[in-house]
């Protein structure tokens, strides 16, 4: 399935839908959708997505929020820990989340529909939410969550104000022993900074010094007093703080059920109402479902393109034939044409809205697709061989609930095989019962189809006269390739479009041949027909050359020598760099190369590497056969045998 999903791009429909939502499961429920084969199911579904679209239309975009955390925060609660005071600001956030979207779906109600009644599973726990918004504010406890903490924190303030006037006191009585005029914490202290040598007229502890070491900071007993005083009250405070965390988590933990369900709807909405999201941006309409194995579109377009490009098509099958094969230029739709309808019924499957001004689809068990070259060098798969492989799969998978779509049927091989494999390919189709369809340019195809019970040609519509593809299906009429106009448009000469279409046509049409799905008498020069007209062919056809850089040669000397002579049969050579010495038993040939018997072997070896060691006329005598020094005693005897008579199985081994 999820092949079929990347070939027909319901892959890219899926990313785009997941975009729209904004909780992580809802992108993951969207992420697996397959296409329900439950008719009551489907129905919800398509249900749903339109009550979703009318709201959105009606009451604008949902108070919808990621809740992202929330699930751990409630598990955190559950097993008794404490949440932190921002963890539960966020529990806050998420239930004013819940109470915004319940009036939300509150409003949806007058518009008498069933979506916004998922409001009664939405618990805003009011307490909880008004608890944790008054006893926390900013990621802290707030000073007001208790009479107890606010008396804390204000004797608290108190006791810091009586050490910081005790402080500024010591320091105005003994101006002259200060290295700085403010005091300061160090170490949890409230300390003066006192110059080192007057250190002891200072009465308290040293708590610490300077980085130099000059000035000393010393806590002032009078100070020292108060100090003891607010450490009892921060662990007062503290203690307090825990005490109110720990009762807001309690109170979290029991409203954990309802949390949790609060979180299972928000998803389940998001979800949803992603779907009316999507069918607002593609423009959708809601189909009807049907299982009576009917596909009828009106003004269908592409949903991943362009709309203002998109050109809509008008499609039916089911009623009268299951098959359509459809034919027409190789830039005019074909394959665009079929992966719309496919798409298009796999979306209505999943719940979702059309790219359709209206459409009426049946459900299908299973999309089978065979679109694409399907080349894979690493299985080394050719076209042919990767289309066959694919199309014998579906064969096995396909039924009469099936939707199948093929594009260039047959193609990747001999014309006139592929031609008979593509009929071979339809009849199993037609046998199975399912609904498809295929893009062909094979002729005699488009004569089948035509007399075939229960299919029908297609085409996609060119206009000759500007040499554009119009992207226009027409059911009922087969179309032709437009190869010549086509090959003109993009610059292909005259004298080779003529060749083309006297060597496609020219011997066909005199006997009466087809194309184009109609039968064609015509005379010995009708192939001309075939060709754009001549101005066409003059204002596209012609192609200048383009200049393209040559291959530089190199140049061989004009005095070159003749190398056959250079050594003769018989010579005795010495081989470098090794020194060794043989005797030539081929002369050099075109490529500088000579064959050199050596005491065990013979070798090719190029004439560089040998130097003359003792010429042959001062070895052998005039006449002398060689063939003793280079020939093994078998084959020469063999040899004299063959020149006398006839040897039956006799054959003279070369080394």
């Amino acid at each position: 399935m999820r092949k079929t999903e990347e070939i027909l791009e319901f892959d890219k429909i899926k990313e785009k839908w997941a975009q729209l939502a904004l909780t992580e499961a809802a992108r993951q429920r969207i992420m697996g959708q397959e296409p329900c084969l439950s008719e009551t199911e489907l129905a919800l579904r398509q249900q749903e997505t339109t009550e979703a679209r009318t709201l959105l239309e009606r009451e604008g975009t949902p108070p919808l929020v990621s809740m992202e955390g929330i699930g751990t925060l409630l598990a955190v609660a559950g097993r008794g820990d404490c949440l932190t005071a921002a963890q539960l600001e966020q529990i806050e956030s998420a239930l004013t989340a819940v109470k915004r979207l319940k009036d939300y779906l509150n409003r949806g109600k007058a518009l008498e529909l069933s979506l916004p009644y998922y409001e009664e599973n939405l618990d805003g726990l009011a307490q909880l939410r008004e608890a944790i918004h008054v006893q926390i504010r900013s990621g802290q406890v707030d000073d007001y969550a208790s009479k107890l903490l606010h008396g804390i924190r204000t004797d608290i303030q108190r006791t810091k104000e009586r050490m910081k006037e005790k402080a500024d006191g010591v320091m105005k009585s003994h101006k002259e022993c200060m290295s700085d005029s403010y005091s300061t914490f160090r170490n949890g202290r409230l300390c003066v900074p006192v110059k080192k040598e007057y250190k002891f007229r200072i009465s308290g502890s040293v708590i610490d010094k300077s980085a130099t070491g000059s000035t000393l900071f010393i806590e002032p007993t009078a100070v020292a007093k108060h100090s003891e005083e607010l450490s009892l009250l921060l662990i007062d405070e503290e203690n307090e703080e825990r005490r109110i965390l720990y009762t807001l988590t309690a109170q979290v933990a029991e409203s954990g059920e309802a949390m949790a369900q609060n979180l299972r709807t928000m998803e389940k909405l998001d979800f949803i109402f992603s779907k009316g999201k999507l069918s607002m941006e593609l423009h959708g309409t809601r189909p009807r479902i049907n299982t009576g194995r009917r596909i009828v579109l009106r003004e269908a377009r592409h949903p991943l393109m362009d709309r203002d490009s998109c050109v809509p098509q008008d499609f039916r099958i089911g009623e009268d034939y299951r098959g359509i094969v459809i034919t027409g230029p190789n830039t005019g739709g074909k394959t665009v044409a079929i992966k719309t309808v496919a798409l298009n019924c796999m979306m209505a499957q999943c719940g979702l809205h059309v790219s359709c001004r209206e459409a009426d689809i049946c459900m299908n068990s299973g999309y089978l697709c065979d679109i694409g070259d399907g080349q894979n060098l690493s299985e080394n798969l050719s076209t042919f061989s990767a289309h066959i492989t694919n199309v014998l799969d579906i064969l096995k998978q396909v039924g009469p609930e099936s939707l199948v779509v093929m594009d260039e049927l047959g193609s990747g091989t001999d014309p006139a095989e592929g031609m008979g494999i593509a009929v071979a390919i339809m009849e199993e189709l037609k046998k199975s019962g399912c609904l498809f369809l295929v893009t062909t340019h094979y002729p005699e195809v488009k004569e089948y189809a035509q007399a075939a019970e229960g299919l029908i040609n297609a085409r996609m519509t060119f206009d000759r006269e500007s040499l554009q593809p119009t992207y226009q299906m027409v059911i009922g009429e087969a179309g032709e390739s437009c190869a010549f106009y086509i090959a003109a448009r993009l610059g292909m000469p005259e004298h080779m479009l003529r060749t083309a279409a006297r060597t496609a046509y020219g011997a066909r049409e005199a006997t009466g041949s087809i194309d184009g799905g109609q039968r064609m008498g015509a005379p010995q020069k009708d192939w001309e027909s075939h060709l754009p007209k001549t101005e066409q062919m003059e204002q596209l056809g012609q192609q200048e050359k383009a200049s393209r850089p040559k291959i530089q040669k190199k140049k061989e000397p004009s005095h070159r020598k003749d190398l056959s002579t250079k050594f003769r049969l018989g010579d005795s050579v010495m081989l470098y760099p090794d020194k060794k010495i043989g005797i030539v038993c081929e002369p050099v040939n075109e490529k500088g190369v000579l064959r050199v018997q050596l005491p065990d072997k013979k070798i090719w070896i190029n004439h560089k590497r040998v130097k003359l060691h003792v010429a042959a006329e001062e070895l052998y005598p005039e006449g002398y056969d060689f063939s003793i020094v280079f020939d093994t005693v078998e084959n020469r005897k063999l040899r004299h045998q063959m020149e006398r008579k006839f040897v039956e199985e006799g054959m003279v081994l070369e080394e």
